[in-house]
């Protein structure tokens, strides 16, 4: 028995499932999860020493590799004047001016402490403004565990939501609706039906927990019209796509405006930071300039803000996106060809430095139908011969994976070197 093997026996015995947040305990594809101890750029660092390239990332935040040496420094610079105040400090004001500067659709900030807080706002303030209670959101789509937005469609694109979790109120579920991502009939159907009900649409503008799906620009440009039609309102959760997709997010990248944005990850440099952001006439409804309620005692922590302020200030290098963007397209053409090669049915999508790995011989993956229709088993098998070989995938065929500015030619070349072994023992 290794050390994480230990760990995670000692660990079920206190933990539910032996994690902290699902996807950690290997479910998708079976196996012991690797217990991690430290991190360092393109790696991490299992408790047995072991190391691994990593395309995880902490699940996206780690834009600039591991324990950044700015970061850490400027983290740890912060700690020494204290870790928490429950009092205004400037560095939010300084992180808020730097989210308007870059995001070309906020005007005005609420920090909060995760992606989940953040869409939970954003539904909450959507609502209050509009006075409507009915929701949309996409198969697929993962946005933290609201309850409003843990639902899936029934048999039919307009059949009201019903829950994915119990515990979740089925009367709150049904004022969800949920469609199939990237069809645009289906939105104009909806709003047919329920327009005048409808608060707004949540959805991520790139789709990275079903793996990734990216969409077309036209389905995007339905959901705005619609919106705008209908007095409802667009929020794009952009918590794995802001920062990631372009310096601008997906938003800029399409140019699409979102009524409301909601961030996380990169936003937060590694620590727990999420924020909801729009125009100025739509935050200011947030307490206690308006009548909506949010708060949060830990909301603009002093540490967490200097972790984001730090990574934001550094990822505005004129050549950071396109030499990591660069980076990103070489290692997918890389494993195309390796698979290739191999006679393997796969394929890969990107979005900037997100991207997405598919066991199928379908060469654009659009739906959550689609990406439901690709080799789970296959992926599983390459997943642990990976693993073995040090290199760190998302442990479920249904997750995006993700690059840092430290995954630099040799990092990659050391990734297909693993992957042509991996390839030939599919």
């Amino acid at each position: 028995m290794n050390r994480s093997e230990q760990a995670f026996a000692d660990a079920q015995q206190v933990l539910p499932g032996g994690v902290n947040s699902p996807v950690r305990a290997f479910n998708g594809v079976g196996g012991t999860p690797v217990f991690m101890q430290k991190a360092a750029g393109a790696h991490v660092i299992d408790i047995d020493g072991k190391p691994y390239i990593d395309y995880v990332l902490s699940w996206g935040p780690m834009i600039l590799g591991h324990a950044h040496p700015q970061v850490i420094s400027a983290v740890q610079a912060a700690c020494v004047d204290g870790l928490s105040f429950g009092a205004p400090t400037e560095r939010e004001t300084q992180l808020a001016q730097l989210i308007c500067s870059l995001m070309p659709n906020i005007e005005k900030v609420r920090l909060v402490n995760s992606g989940t807080e953040a869409t939970m706002t954003a539904l909450r303030l959507a609502r209050g403004i509009t006075g409507r209670n009915k929701i949309i959101k996409f198969e697929g789509c993962y946005h933290g565990h609201v309850d409003s937005l843990l639902v899936k469609a029934g048999s039919g694109a307009l059949t009201l939501g019903v829950p994915t979790s119990p515990g979740i109120s089925s009367t709150l579920a049904a004022e969800t609706l949920a469609l199939p991502y990237n069809d645009s009939a289906a939105v104009c159907d909806a709003f047919q039906h329920y327009g005048e009900q409808i608060a707004a649409i949540m959805v991520e503008p790139v789709a990275g927990n079903m793996n990734l799906v990216v969409p077309d620009r036209e389905f995007l440009q339905t959901l705005r019209d619609c919106c705008d039609q209908h007095g409802s309102l667009l929020i794009f959760d952009e918590v794995m796509t802001g920062f990631r997709v372009s310096q601008q997010g997906a938003q800029g990248f399409f140019n699409i405006r979102p009524d409301l944005t909601c961030l996380g990850k990169v936003v937060g440099g590694g620590m727990p930071l999420g924020a909801v952001g729009g125009s100025a006439t739509l935050m200011n409804h947030l307490a206690p300039a308006g009548p909506v309620y949010q708060a949060g005692t830990l909301s603009g922590n002093p540490i967490a803000t200097m972790a984001g302020l730090t990574t934001l200030q550094l990822i505005r290098d004129l050549d950071f996106y396109p030499t990591l963007i660069a980076r990103s397209t070489k290692l997918l053409a890389g494993l195309q060809h390796a698979a290739d090669d191999a006679g393997v049915a796969f394929t890969t999508q990107q979005a900037g430095s997100m991207f997405g790995i598919f066991f199928s011989a379908q060469k654009s993956i659009r739906s959550f139908s689609d990406v439901m229709a690709c080799d789970v088993s296959r992926f599983k098998t390459f997943f642990h011969s990976m693993l073995r070989q040090g290199v760190y995938l998302a442990p479920s065929a249904f997750e995006a994976g993700f690059m840092s500015i430290m995954h630099d030619d040799t990092i990659i070349e050391q990734t297909l070197a693993a992957a042509r072994q991996a390839f030939a023992e599919q």
